[in-house]
């Protein structure tokens, strides 16, 4: 049998036929995998299939064979990701509002190309990225590299920051640089955050990257080591309604029995939970950033939430509440 051009590369086209063409579901006799082979220009007897599979095995790809009636096949077994793994990392590039529309659909494409083609179809039915609300910053990733970057140096950063205006373009926030010392990166609802310690305010704030431009590392070390320290990532997250920041308050709120659910989910499983004064009520107190967001959040939980205390957030909730009324009359 004459060897085809391609014989140097011979281990590479099997890999890739073994994992295209074969999964669980669906194998290759030696024949079948002779003429694949002989479509990339590569040739190979049965005698060094056997050899060639054998290798796979040993690479890490593993190989299968077993009898199908009066055939002896061979599929690819264990795989990197298995296919329902694959569907989560699917949904949650569809769903993440900071990849861009583009790069959602080249992840997608890289992870196709891990599985059989007949699994990649499975994929395929999922993806629906177009008319999604997703972010334009085509330079997010490099983005997110620099700020990694510059935790792994421990090194302070610079950025510009912008913001839409009315006519639906981006502009700078301020036209002075941000300088601050990035400690971690969070993923809060879609959207993803840098969490930082900004000196001149002696504080922990947070920026949208998606919203980011021009990032540099500076030479100086970061600051706020201590402050970072003695921060709880989980419980800022809980607290900042859809990250929008504000005064702190604990915040005593009172619910109907079955709306239990909706402030463990929210607050976690530790929140305290007592009875309230009034029949089959209930009641618990937490820490929240006060701002349109979260009493925003207590108008849509309905007639079976209220705050009860401090005066002064119930008293600011009325407020609120007649103010917006006044636009409907």
């Amino acid at each position: 049998m004459p060897k085809g051009t391609n014989q140097k590369v011979k281990l590479y086209y099997l890999a890739k036929i073994m994992v295209e063409k074969t999964d669980d579901e669906h194998s290759l006799t030696l024949p079948e995998i002779q003429r694949y082979l002989e479509a990339y220009d590569v040739t190979a007897d049965r005698k060094c299939l056997y050899e060639d599979l054998a290798a796979l095995s040993d690479f890490g790809v593993e190989i299968i064979g077993e009898r199908v009636g009066r055939e002896y096949c061979y599929h690819v077994g264990k795989k990197a990701f298995e296919l329902a793994e694959l569907k989560l990392l699917v949904d949650a590039i569809q769903s993440s509002k900071f990849i861009t529309e583009k790069k959602s659909n080249e992840l997608i494409k890289k992870l196709t190309a891990m599985v059989s083609e007949y699994e990649a179809r499975e994929l395929k039915r999922q993806v629906v990225v177009q008319g999604r609300i997703k972010t334009m910053n085509e330079s997010i990733y490099y983005i997110v590299d620099e700020i990694h970057k510059a935790i792994a140096e421990n090194k302070q950063i610079s950025f510009e920051y912008y913001q839409w205006n009315t006519d639906k373009e981006l502009e700078k926030k301020r036209e002075e640089l941000y300088v601050v010392s990035p400690w971690a990166l969070m993923w809060d609802n879609e959207n993803y955050y840098l969490v930082a310690y900004v000196e001149e305010d002696d504080k922990i704030k947070h920026y949208r990257v998606d919203k980011m431009r021009n990032i540099g590392i500076l030479r100086e070390r970061r600051q706020g080591r201590d402050i970072f320290y003695d921060f709880n990532l989980a419980a800022y997250s809980k607290m900042n309604f859809g990250m929008f920041g504000g005064k702190e308050e604990e915040v005593c709120i009172e619910f109907a029995g079955h709306m239990a659910g909706v402030f463990i989910d929210r607050f976690g499983k530790d929140i305290s939970i007592g009875k309230s004064k009034k029949e089959g009520w209930y009641r618990t107190w937490v820490k929240v950033a006060m701002s349109d967001q979260f009493l925003g959040w207590i108008f849509a939980l309905g007639e079976d939430v209220r705050i009860s205390g401090p005066d002064e957030v119930a008293e600011a909730f009325k407020k609120k509440l007649k103010a917006l009324a006044k636009n409907y009359k």
